[in-house]
Parts: structure tokens; sequence; C-alpha cells
């Protein structure tokens, strides 16, 4: 055989063998990938059911700590244990019943996980649903948030858009007018923005507001000083910081105990509009896992002290602490 179709052969073997090489690399690249991507997912999921389970429990903690405290007594003020926050807490060593259990992790792929919360009386702010009773805006809760807006120097303007369009939302989404849905009734207080009130207002006033599903009083015995102030005519905001620093001395048992404790307070107080109990409660609890940080926020009715309800429930996942703080330190 002549010597250039032997070399031409070889060329051709060495040719289809390269290719061979590159089709059975492309494919092992390809299963490989579908494999890590499979681990991934199953890992993704695991940390998801973990973290759902373990922010159920928080919830269910906190009914019961407010379950023990509604039959101890009736007055609710900032010195009980619902008040305590719980401050980051490992909790890796804890998800398994024994401790050398690692879930079939390597000691590479173990990561900590980290369990903080708090429980706030969603009665210490305004209500905003306080604002429409029987399909008419409520003067005194009205005179409530002027007072507030007049605080933060904002346009009372835009609060008497927002509070027209909270009563024509009302009545849309009322039995009295079933077929009016134009307008869809706020359920956060983030969502206020839909009837008219500006970001930049709803920033400054969102401390000292909230949405409830029933008309509520406001408890004097945990709201700040700001709220107080803005629900009592005629008083000061000094007045009201004054009943704040009296109550840290010694909580108020009922209305006429603070109206005795705080001379300001004297023929202001209406059990219709404050009082020293809470029936509802907002709960947050947070699980950190490395870089990511899984938040939940609830809404808990303890009109029954027996079985302390969850109104509603919103999860979502944020920024570590640690990520934040780069954030904002770059900012500034």
């Amino acid at each position: 055989m002549p010597k250039p179709q032997i070399k031409k052969q070889c060329g051709a073997a060495l040719l289809s063998a390269m290719l061979t090489v590159t089709l059975v690399a492309t494919f092992a690249a390809a299963a490989l990938w579908q494999q890590w991507r499979s681990v991934e997912v199953e890992i993704a999921e695991r940390a998801r059911v973990q973290v759902a389970w373990l922010l159920v429990g928080a919830l269910d903690w906190s009914r019961l700590i407010l379950r023990i405290d509604g039959r101890a007594g009736t007055t609710d003020h900032l010195a009980e244990p619902w008040a305590v926050a719980l401050q980051e807490s490992r909790l890796s060593t804890f998800l398994a019943a024994d401790k050398n259990n690692t879930g079939g992790l390597t000691a590479e792929e173990q990561v900590d996980a980290f369990l903080s919360g708090s429980i706030e009386d969603a009665q210490s702010k305004l209500n905003v649903f306080n604002l429409i009773e029987s399909g008419q805006v409520s003067m005194t809760d009205l005179a409530a948030f002027k007072k507030l807006f007049t605080h933060f120097n904002l346009p009372e303007s835009e609060l008497e858009v927002f509070v027209s369009y909270l009563k024509a939302a009302s009545a849309a989404n009322s039995d009295l007018n079933p077929a009016a849905t134009t307008l869809l009734m706020p359920q956060r207080v983030r969502q206020l923005t839909w009837l008219g009130l500006k970001p930049q207002t709803l920033a400054k006033i969102s401390p000292y507001i909230t949405i409830l599903p029933v008309k509520t009083t406001i408890n004097i015995n945990t709201a700040p000083a700001e709220v107080i102030y803005a629900s009592l005519p005629g008083l000061e905001l000094a007045d009201a910081k004054l009943a704040v620093a009296a109550r840290e001395k010694a909580f108020f048992p009922s209305l006429n105990e603070a109206a005795s404790t705080v001379p300001a307070l004297k023929d202001k107080l209406k059990d219709t509009q404050h009082g020293v109990s809470t029936k509802f409660f907002e709960v947050t609890g947070r699980i950190r896992l490395e870089q990511t940080v899984v938040e939940e926020q609830s809404l808990v009715d303890r009109s029954d002290i027996n079985q302390v309800k969850t109104v509603w429930r919103e999860r979502s996942v944020v920024a570590s602490p640690e990520i934040l703080t780069n954030i904002t330190s770059s900012k500034l």
C-alpha cells in the first residue's frame, strides 16, 4: 500500500478518536451537571422544609406563651414574658435527637441555623380600620390621625384623600354593596399606598399604625408616646412621654389608675378608645442559614384565651444581617 494512503487513514482514525473523546466528555459533563442539579434541588428542598417547620414551631411556641399569659391576668404590659425578644440562638445542634446524627452531611456540608424572634402588641398602634365605622368616618379616630400627621409635618390633604378612598374601599368590599369591586381593601400597612398615601408618608407613620380586622382599643401600657399623644385630644407630647416613663416603673392596671398616676390623662381616657389589655399580637420569627435569612410575620388573635388563632402568616426571604450591615456602611 502506498505511504500517502496510510497517512490519510491514520489522520482519519485520529480525528475519529478525538470526536469520540469529545462526545464522551460532553455526555459525561451533562450527566454530572444533571446529578449536581438534582443534589442541589434536594438540599434546597430539605432546607426549605426544615425552615418551614422551625417557623411553625416558633409560632406555636409564641401562641403557647400568649395563652399562658392570658390565663395569668387580663392586663398586658411590656414587663411580661411575651414582650422579651428572643435573640439569635443556634439550632443546628438541636435539629436531631441524636447529636451525632448529621443527616448524612459531611463536616463541610453542615451549616449552622439560628433562630430569633419577637412578639409585639398590635394594639399599641392606631388601627386604620377604626377610621370607618358602620360605613361612616369616625371623627374621633380621624382626629387622632390628623394629630399624628401634624406631628410629622405631613399634609392633611393627603389624609383626607386617603380616608375618602378607605371609605369607598370599605363600601366596595362590604355585604351592602357586593357588586362594587373597583377598590381593594388593604390587608397590610405597606398596601396603604393603594389608597393614596405616598411612600414617604407611609414610611414616617408606619411604626405607629396597624391594620386589624375589627375595631380595637389602644393599650396604654404598650403604646409609644406618639400614639398616646395622637389618640388623646389636648394632650401634649411631653405629657405622653411622662406617661410612658411612669408605666416603666409600674404598669397601669386600669385606666383610672393611669389617670391618677399621670394627672395630664385625667378625664381624657375613655374605655371605648383605650384599655390595658390586648387581643391582637404580631409575631415575627427569623431563621438564618449562612447568607440566607427567612422571616415570617404573623398576626394572632387572643380573643379566646383557650385558643390563640392565627389570622394571617406571611413569609419572605431577606438578606442576612451581615449583608445589610455592609450595604448600609457602603452607602454611608
